[in-house]
């Protein structure tokens, strides 16, 4: 099958910006008691290349760069049941929710990191969840959530039809505040919270950058993992400096739904089962609010093997980097960028000289880490 997927509707490398709400994003995760920046790492290059990794090993506890966004999505949430009229303040927010209506539930569908963070944001907030999941998810992910204090429901079939049984539920319940990371008609608002909240990694990534060099800087290239197309859309949003950044997004296999899409020039369902090992990136459908911005500021996509993810994680291991399965694949997708012919002719161009890698999770699974990363 084709690898590496340039896109033909690729609009020049100028994305459209951050969200005008970012300020008041920062501001609210500089709130978050416990809220603190993940680290930006350097790895040897390849080729003279500079290359750092923005590993979202721990955010809140969770390891996971999820909450970044499931928390500001849930200050928004809470913000329009109190009439939008709350500050973007943490303590503002658990004040509001104090005062909802009895009998409120946040609820959202997940493969694992985006619903244990919707669970700890709700438990800090004093609000119920009820997290629904696909019926192949690991016991380990299904536990980690429970123990955040929420009710999980398990949907028999892929993470694809636990997030239609969410939606449902949620439309016949009107105590069922949802928050998922992924849209549909009529439902957009909600998901764009998400995206913009993951705005603060990629301005972390930049002030990080700065302090690293000594010097104003950009990335020219940044390698994206993609499920529903959430965080590499916000990725486009977020990395424009000067001539603006390359993004290129990576996913299973056998869940390419952005490649598929961007190659045929409009959203492609891929169908079930999604079975690779990099859990939070099982997703065949991309996200309808993602999918514009996807559209014209993604580069090329990139579909990887599970083989090449666990490769990915002993070599970020060997780096003193717990990384995931879903959080290697921005390492694997750059080894099969630099071999795959498409990817070589879109690197020989030469400006590709500082390159971010997004580890979007640390260790999700201890005992599979051990197994692959044999120690």
């Amino acid at each position: 099958m084709e690898r590496v997927s340039v896109n033909p509707a690729w609009a020049g490398g100028r994305a459209p910006g951050s969200a005008p709400d970012a300020a008041e994003i920062e501001a609210f995760h500089a709130s978050m008691p416990g809220f603190q920046r993940t680290p930006l790492i350097a790895l040897p290059g390849q080729d003279g290349r500079r290359v750092f990794v923005k590993h979202e090993r721990e955010r809140l506890g969770l390891p996971s760069f999820k909450v970044v966004g499931a928390s500001w999505a849930i200050h928004r949430v809470v913000a329009d049941k109190c009439g939008g009229t709350v500050p973007p303040r943490f303590e503002a927010t658990a004040a509001a929710a104090r005062s909802l209506p009895a009998g409120m539930v946040l609820t959202t569908a997940t493969d694992g990191n985006h619903g244990r963070a919707v669970a700890h944001i709700g438990r800090r907030l004093g609000i119920a969840c009820r997290i629904y999941v696909p019926s192949g998810m690991l016991p380990a992910r299904i536990a980690v959530i429970k123990k955040e204090g929420a009710e999980v429901t398990v949907v028999d079939g892929s993470y694809d039809d636990t997030v239609r049984r969410s939606a449902a539920d949620a439309r016949e319940n009107p105590h069922h505040l949802l928050v998922s990371d992924t849209s549909w008609p009529g439902y957009e608002t909600v998901p764009s919270a998400v995206a913009a909240g993951y705005g603060t990694i990629f301005r972390e990534a930049y002030a990080q950058l700065a302090e690293a060099t000594g010097e104003p800087a950009a990335f020219d290239l940044a390698v994206v993992p993609a499920g529903v197309g959430a965080f590499a859309s916000a990725a486009v949003r977020n990395l424009t400096r000067g001539e603006g950044c390359d993004v290129v997004t990576v996913e299973p296999r056998a869940a390419d739904c952005v490649r598929r899409s961007l190659a045929a020039g409009r959203p492609v369902t891929v169908p079930g089962p999604h079975e690779s090992i990099m859990a939070g990136l099982n997703c065949g459908e991309v996200s309808r609010v993602a999918w514009p911005v996807l559209r014209g500021g993604v580069r090329a996509a990139v579909a990887v093997s599970d083989d090449e993810v666990m490769d990915a994680m002993r070599r970020l291991a060997d780096e003193g980097i717990a990384a995931g399965e879903s959080g290697a694949a921005s390492l694997a997708g750059l080894a099969v960028l630099a071999e795959d012919p498409a990817g070589v002719r879109l690197l020989s161009s030469g400006r590709h000289r500082t390159v971010l890698l997004l580890v979007t999770e640390g260790v999700t699974d201890p005992d599979a880490y051990r197994t692959i990363v044999r120690r």
